[in-house]
């Protein structure tokens, strides 16, 4: 689900290198580095920041292009004046491997935003992350407030970052298409079997007045991941017979007609917002990043679809309403951070409620969904103004779209090649859920 969204431009390492020379994100002097804090038993260091002045360094990608950095920034700072933030931009093409290679180079940096799993896994495996179970011990921070996601990135039983943002899957419906077909709307807690339905009751008309009762991108996991939801399967281990069902009721929905040609959407290109914003379908699955995108495109009278709202994602028979597939952002700390106890406060700010607040603020959805972050998000003008919405906000568990796996990367690209092949009717579902086992199964046992 998808960091897809989130890529930009390429640098070169001489930029990178310019760029931790200084780009700050306050202004000031550069304070002299506080002196390494001690460490515990565990690596994790133990000691409370002191008040000194500090300047801790963070890395990053695409400052000028999100909205919540500097207000994160300056909400620290409002409680720890003698705390400089300064930022260093690694642009967003190829981030994690430009962080890798200045944490290899030795810089100087403190707190480490972590983009995706498979960056993270090489991070930890280069030893370049503070351990943080002790930290999280220490200050009570219970991984429950993140929906299951921090037990996901476990390594070696240790935990190396915490999420502060989470992207998440729901279902994103047109009120207005749902009332002229007299149909009522889509509820936050729909099976599979209901949403196939719904979607079936939806679907009307022809050639440019067709509406559609349902839409699944061209991205694998808007299809595959429905699979995962019951928590017994994984698409890292090289089993893939559990997907055979959910691509017989998808094929089966694209040869009724109740969704769209696959492989038209993948020749023409079609992005997955021009299909809602023009009333051609009814229900969408997507990520809860669509959310803002969708309440900007109404106001500036693109989105014709004005009239919305979103449930959460529909689940297998016995799984609980609101399990949902997601993305995670996280912050690390660098294990050779010379204000290691500095960097975890702010680590601990900005993953934690007060962090998740102003996140939530800037209409971003933060990794903690309480009540004060729900209650901000569904207030910001032009969210959908009813009580089903507002509860799609919360999810009872997320599983990672990619989960933690040394080759992840290899993986994905073999599952993208056979979805491809599978729902263009280039191969039959058994040839290409063979495909995909053959070939992760070669890369696992090598």
């Amino acid at each position: 689900m998808k960091m897809r969204k989130f890529l930009g431009m390429t640098l070169t390492a001489v930029l990178s290198l310019s760029l931790l020379a200084g780009c700050s994100g306050q202004s000031g002097t550069n304070t002299p580095a506080a002196e390494k804090p001690e460490t515990n038993n565990s690596g994790t260091a133990s000691e409370t920041p002191s008040n000194d002045p500090v300047t801790l360094k963070w890395a990053l990608w695409d400052w000028e292009a999100t909205t919540y950095y500097q207000p994160l920034i300056d909400a620290y700072k409002e409680k720890h004046p003698n705390v400089t933030i300064e930022y260093v931009d690694l642009g967003s093409t190829d981030y994690m491997t430009m962080l890798s290679t200045q944490l290899s180079g030795g810089a100087d940096l403190d707190i480490l935003t972590v983009k995706d799993i498979p960056g993270y896994s090489n991070l930890v495996k280069q030893n370049h992350l503070e351990p943080l179970k002790g930290f999280m011990d220490q200050q009570n921070i219970d991984p429950a407030l993140y929906g299951g996601t921090v037990e996901q990135i476990e390594m070696n039983d240790e935990v190396y970052a915490l999420p502060f943002r989470s992207d998440f899957w729901i279902v994103y419906y047109n009120k207005d298409l749902f009332d002229q077909a007299g149909v009522p709307y889509p509820t936050n807690d729909m099976t599979l079997e209901q949403y196939d339905e719904l979607a079936r009751k939806m679907t009307s008309g022809s050639g440019a007045e067709k509406v559609y009762g349902a839409h699944y991108h061209t991205w694998r996991s808007a299809v595959q991941l429905f699979g995962i939801l019951d928590g017994q399967h994984t698409v890292v281990d090289g089993e893939y017979d559990f997907l055979k069902p959910t691509y017989e009721r998808i094929l089966k929905q694209q040869e009724d007609g109740i969704v769209m040609d696959y492989a038209t959407l993948k020749t023409s290109s079609t992005h997955y917002s021009g299909v809602f914003y023009n009333n051609s379908v009814a229900m969408m699955n997507m990520g809860s990043w669509f959310i803002s995108t969708q309440i900007d495109k109404v106001k500036s009278g693109e989105s014709q679809a004005e009239n919305w709202g979103i449930v959460k994602y529909p689940h297998p028979d016995g799984v609980e309403a609101g399990t949902t597939l997601g993305t995670i952002t996280s912050l690390a700390v660098n294990q050779k951070s010379a204000n290691k106890a500095a960097a975890l406060d702010f680590l601990q700010f900005v993953t934690g409620e007060e962090g998740a607040a102003v996140i939530a603020s800037t209409g971003t959805i933060p990794a903690i969904k309480n009540d004060e972050v729900v209650n901000s998000i569904a207030s910001i003008d032009g969210f959908p103004d009813d009580e089903a919405s507002k509860e799609a906000l919360t999810t009872a568990k997320t599983y990672l779209e990619m989960p933690l796996h040394e080759k992840s990367a290899d993986i994905e690209v073999i599952l993208n090649e056979a979805h491809d092949s599978i729902m263009t009717n280039n191969a039959s579902i058994d040839q290409g859920l063979e495909d995909m086992k053959t070939r992760v199964q070669l890369i696992l046992n090598n």
